[in-house]
Order: C-alpha cells, then sequence, then structure tokens
C-alpha cells in the first residue's frame, strides 16, 4: 500500500476502504508519510467530500493514534458536550454544575482561545489557583468522587488531529466538513465520551456562517456517532451576536455565577437550560426535554447547581472565595460605557467585529503565545431587536490600556447596525 495512490484515489472521488484511511493516518502519525503528501491528501478530501462511513474511520483512525480513555468503571454513562465556538460562550460554566446537580456526572476536556473564539480554560482560569493541566488518574478520582471535572487535553489523545489540525491551518483546508467533524469527533471518542450533545453555533461569529453549512456538519457528526457506536444529539444555535451579555475572561465567569444565582441574561439562562435538558434526556436522568428543563430549573431555583459549581472549583486548587464574592476578581482600570447616538432598532450585532475587538484589549489570542488579560472585555447590553435611545447604554469598555480602549471603542461601533422599523430578535436555536 502507498500513500501516494491514496492520494490519487481520493483525488479521482473515489471511496477509501478503511484499511486505507488506517494506513494513512497510522503512517502521518509515525513520521512514515511526509507533509507535503498528508497536504496533498488533505485538500483532494475538501475538494472531493468523504461518505459518511469514510469520516467514521478517519474519525476512529485518528482516535485511535494515541490513548483512548476508559471510563466506564467509573461512571455509568460517560456524557460529555461540545461548543463549536464563539463570542460570549460561557454555556460550560452553567451546564457542568446544573447537570452533575441533576444527578449526571460529566468529566469535561475545553480548551484554550485562540483567534475571536474565547475558551473555556481561560475564563476558569481567571478563578486564581484553578488547575486546568489535572492527569489521567486525577481526572478520574475527581469524576468518582465530585462528579464534575473540567480540564484540559493534557493526556496524550488523538495526536493524529493535532498534527493534522496544524498541516488544515496553513494548506487552506481547515473548511473541509470531513476534517472537522472527525476532528471533533476523534477527540470525544479518544476521551472516552459515550454519549455527546454538540452546540454547533451558526453566523457571524462562528465557524460554519450559514445554516446550510453547520447542518451538513451536523448531520454528518451525527452519522459518525451512530457508525461508531455513540449517542449523539446535535444542536444547531445562532452566534451572529454574542451569547448573554459578558465578553472577556473574568467578566463571563461573573456572568455564569450570576446565572447559576437565577440572575443571568435571559437568552443565556434560556440557551443553558436547552442543553442540561438534552444532556439530561441522553444522559438518561429525565424521560424528555420537559421534564430535563424541569429538572434544571431547580437545580439552579434551589442552588444545588451553584454548590456544584464550588464543589468544581474548590477540588481544581481553585480559591472558592472568588465564587462566593465576584467583587474580588480584579477590576480594569479603564471603564468607559460608551452610550448610543441615536434612536433605533438593532438590526446587527456583529459576534465576530465583537470578538475580535476583546482580543485586541488582550481578552484572547492572536497567537498561542499570547498572554491573557483576564480582567478585560465588553458588557454588550443590547440585542438584536432592541429599541434604544439617544443617550442609553450600548456596551461598556473594560480596559487596562488606553490606547487599546480607545481603539476597542472604534471597532466597537462598526459592529452595530440600525433601524428606523421594528427588527425580529434573531432566534437562539435553530431546527
Amino acid at each position: 500500500m502507498r500513500a501516494v495512490d491514496i492520494i490519487i484515489k481520493k483525488r479521482q472521488k473515489m471511496e477509501l476502504t478503511g484499511e486505507e484511511i488506517k494506513f494513512f493516518v497510522d503512517g502521518f502519525t509515525h513520521s512514515q508519510i511526509p507533509d507535503y503528501q498528508v497536504s496533498a491528501w488533505a485538500m483532494a478530501v475538501l475538494l472531493n467530500g468523504m461518505s459518511a462511513r469514510e469520516t467514521t474511520d478517519l474519525t476512529l483512525a485518528m482516535a485511535h493514534s494515541g490513548e483512548i480513555l476508559d471510563l466506564s468503571g467509573v461512571v455509568d454513562i460517560a456524557m460529555d458536550k461540545h461548543s463549536s465556538g464563539g463570542v460570549g460562550d460561557k454555556t460550560t460554566l452553567v451546564v457542568l454544575p446544573v447537570v452533575v446537580a441533576c444527578g449526571l456526572p460529566v468529566g469535561k476536556m475545553s480548551g484554550r482561545g485562540l483567534g475571536f473564539s474565547g475558551g473555556t480554560l481561560d475564563k476558569m482560569e481567571s478563578i486564581p489557583g484553578f488547575r486546568v493541566n489535572l492527569t489521567t488518574e486525577e481526572f478520574k478520582k475527581q469524576l468518582k468522587n465530585d462528579g464534575i471535572v473540567l480540564t484540559g487535553q493534557s493526556f496524550d489523545l488523538a495526536p493524529a488531529d493535532g498534527k493534522l489540525y496544524a498541516l488544515r491551518d496553513v494548506t487552506g483546508t481547515v473548511q473541509s466538513i470531513p476534517l472537522i467533524a472527525s476532528s471533533i469527533m476523534s477527540k470525544k471518542i479518544a476521551a472516552g465520551a459515550q454519549a455527546i450533545v454538540l452546540d454547533v453555533k451558526v453566523g457571524l461569529g462562528a465557524f460554519m456562517e450559514t445554516l446550510d453549512e453547520a447542518r451538513i456538519l451536523a448531520s454528518l457528526m451525527t452519522d459518525i456517532g451512530r457508525l461508531a457506536g455513540r449517542k449523539v444529539v446535535t444542536l444547531l444555535s445562532d452566534m451572529n451576536q454574542p451569547l448573554g451579555e459578558a465578553v472577556g475572561n473574568s467578566l463571563e465567569v461573573i456572568e455564569a455565577i450570576n446565572t447559576l444565582h437565577g440572575r443571568g441574561p435571559s437568552d443565556f439562562l434560556e440557551h443553558c437550560l436547552h442543553v442540561s435538558a438534552h444532556m439530561l434526556v441522553l444522559g438518561k436522568r429525565a424521560a424528555d426535554l420537559e421534564s430535563g428543563r424541569r429538572m434544571a430549573e431547580e437545580a439552579l431555583a434551589s442552588g444545588a447547581a451553584f454548590e456544584k459549581f464550588r464543589v468544581l472549583v474548590r477540588a481544581q486548587g481553585g480559591d472558592v472565595t472568588y465564587v462566593d464574592d465576584p467583587d474580588k476578581f480584579p477590576k480594569a482600570k479603564y471603564i468607559e460605557v460608551v452610550n448610543a447616538d441615536r434612536n433605533g432598532f438593532l438590526s446587527r450585532v456583529n459576534a465576530r467585529t465583537i470578538g475580535e475587538a476583546s482580543v485586541s484589549l488582550g481578552a484572547g489570542r492572536a497567537v498561542k503565545a499570547d498572554p491573557v488579560d483576564h480582567a478585560v472585555g465588553f458588557i454588550i447590553h443590547h440585542k438584536v431587536g432592541d429599541h434604544v435611545n439617544e443617550g442609553e447604554p450600548l456596551y461598556t469598555i473594560y480596559a487596562n490600556e488606553a490606547t487599546r480602549q480607545s481603539a476597542a471603542q472604534d471597532n466597537l461601533r462598526s459592529a452595530y447596525g440600525w433601524s428606523e422599523k421594528p427588527i425580529h430578535p434573531l432566534p437562539l436555536f435553530y431546527n
């Protein structure tokens, strides 16, 4: 078997066998197939696609390129959730403690932010002392004892995916839907997930900008899960505007804490309840979505979900006093409320522009080595469809450098569109 023959076969729009895919992935993982051949193969996949069976074989080959985490002796069902990333998406910080409080243990591996999309680990690290580099044994022990874990992917999970993504990033093949789907699902399978709720973001601030693209990706990941013997539910959620109000690490943690106390923004609360209900049904803790939602609402109202968040923070070395008193989080040096300069209905609150502006403030990374300023970011006071009066607060900037504050204000103004006529609010989820 030769790598060049596999490349030619895919270039000619032919379906690869499972053996050919495994040979190719194993050869790449062990540096027996060079980068230039893998780049050519990835471009052929981008141009000609893959069947669901091919994509599943690719997913499993990448998952088995490293360690497979076995959680069968730790929990009755290994549940996970994945969001394709977005601006203001701090959903994991609320959903995990909610479903755990409802009796569904969850051990989740999350990532850092890169580009305009924020990272869950960066947000949690704004709590002093919080550890995101648990070992395999620490992960399993905490999941068994406390039922809740939120850590980074520090294990040798799907190394082929890491190598392939680095190549896709520099060869113009990131947009390939089969490669996106296999990348996401290989990591979930390697992490031991048996049931997965996938939150696929759609819109200006998402990787999938159109609903058609998002539906194709969601359908393919569902097929992969079925063919790989996993239970998968996919949700399509809007990311044309930020989720919630807070954009920025500690600001988003504070908003998550407020939501656990029942004081969060209505759109963010609704999003969390919807995702939680799906997780509880898939994890066999609720009979249907209606009862799952009721369970989630009760976990918030009783304070049980907030207590599970405290358990998580304490278990991973975080200072719980910050959770109990969010005023302890460091404050940005410059806090500026920017008011609307006109009356009208908001027709656009561009999530990507706002996310990129938060990176320019220091809340995210342009490259992996960039430091993160946990205190900076924005509060976005209004949503698409809202009527705003001149002089009413539009957004608040939290900055630690005056020059960055000024640049952020210019950028944010361009994120807004106005209409004299009423505008329909954006949906939270799509069918």
